[in-house]
Parts: structure tokens; C-alpha cells; sequence
């Protein structure tokens, strides 16, 4: 069973630091601040998930994994909202979405 959990853990470890590093790129690839943003929260918060869950499951103490529990609670909360509200201020100043159509750029 422990090196089921070992294993597990790593899987978890190495697919949130892939995830963050994509996030990373995406970061400078995208052509816009919205499509930037989504790059940045989503890959942002399931790193972040994917990277305490494999601590979690690496843990010797129940103390550990309620603190690690609590960080993941915090960032479950606070990610999702900073991004929405970063969209909804931008596009509250006037900031227009990226769009490749000529058409979709009239209306």
C-alpha cells in the first residue's frame, strides 16, 4: 500500500508541475489578456490542487493534512475569484476581447 500511495503522489507531483509549466507558456503565447487570464487561473488552480493533494498523500502527520487542507480550501476560493474579478474589471474599463473575424469585431 505504501508505495501505491508513493506512486500516486508523484503522478500527482509531476502532472501539477506539468500543468503549471503549460500554464507558464500559455502565458506567453496567448494573443490577449482574457485568453492570457484563463491560461493563468485554470492551469493556476489545478496545479495547484494536483501539486497539495500528492503533499497530502506524501504526509506523516494528520496535522500536516489539515494544514495542507486548509491552504487547498484558501486556494479553491480565492484563485476562481481574483480571475473573475480581474475579467469583470477589464471589461468594465473597456477592454475588448481578442476576436479573429472581421465579423465578430463589428458587433
Amino acid at each position: 500500500m505504501d508505495i501505491f500511495l508513493n506512486v500516486l503522489s508523484w503522478i500527482c507531483l509531476l502532472a501539477g508541475g506539468f500543468l503549471g509549466i503549460t500554464g507558464a507558456v500559455g502565458l506567453f503565447r496567448f494573443p490577449d489578456f482574457f485568453t492570457r487570464l484563463h491560461a493563468a487561473s485554470v492551469t493556476d488552480t489545478l496545479s495547484t490542487f494536483l501539486i497539495i493533494i500528492g503533499l497530502m498523500l506524501q504526509a506523516n502527520s494528520l496535522m500536516m493534512i489539515i494544514k495542507l487542507l486548509l491552504v487547498l480550501l484558501i486556494i479553491a476560493y480565492t484563485s476562481p475569484t481574483s480571475a473573475h474579478s480581474l475579467a469583470k474589471s477589464a471589461l468594465h474599463s473597456g477592454l475588448k476581447p481578442f476576436l479573429k473575424d472581421k465579423e465578430n469585431q463589428n458587433s
